[in-house]
């Protein structure tokens, strides 16, 4: 019996990742608001009544793939805490892993959809690691390097990426993240 139940439960959660992969190659690409669950189930080769299944609504989803978003850089700033060794190094290392796409990013936009996450009003960012995972995490890498005001330059560091993201994707032009990139790996060496 026990043979029979695992792969159903794997074709699910196949399903289930699938859906939730779509909805973020869409969301990335369409934006939220014009994303629906029928366009979602057809990226996802899902019938659309299947996708009730797994999420009872839009924002249900949309949580889903924030959720993932939020893993995803759990996981690279646990590779960077292994991989570099000083402070310096790892700040270095996120700027660059921010950066590394930013011909997508102008065309896109920030892949986080933090901008229009904030619209959701079945969505809290205020609470959400989305933002306080990376922000915490730079905030303790400028502290190991003795810095007093480590809150303010961590937050520095997302607000000029942040901003920069925005600007490029605005603009559709790939060189504000990258100048930005260069600028803030020059901020980050010198202290």
């Amino acid at each position: 019996m026990t043979n029979s139940v695992a792969p159903t439960r794997r074709r699910g959660s196949d399903k289930r990742d699938r859906l939730v992969a779509a909805a973020t190659q869409l969301l990335l690409e369409q934006g939220i608001e014009r994303t629906t669950l029928a366009d979602v189930a057809a990226a996802a080769n899902v019938p659309v009544g299947n996708v009730y299944y797994y999420f009872k609504t839009k924002d249900d989803l949309v949580a889903a793939v924030v959720t993932g978003y939020i893993e995803r850089a759990k996981a690279v700033l646990h590779e960077i805490e292994i991989k570099y060794r000083t402070p310096k190094a790892r700040l270095r290392a996120l700027v660059r892993q921010l950066t590394a796409h930013g011909d997508q990013i102008a065309e896109t936009g920030c892949p986080v959809l933090c901008s229009e996450l904030g619209k959701r009003a079945g969505i809290d960012l205020s609470q959400s690691e989305l933002m306080k995972n990376p922000l915490v995490w730079a905030e303790d890498q400028f502290r190991s390097l003795g810095r007093t005001d480590a809150r303010e330059l961590s937050q520095q560091l997302m607000a000029d990426y942040e901003g920069s993201a925005l600007l490029s994707n605005t603009l559709n032009d790939p060189s504000i993240l990258r100048a930005m990139s260069r600028r803030l790996l020059a901020w980050i060496e010198s202290m």
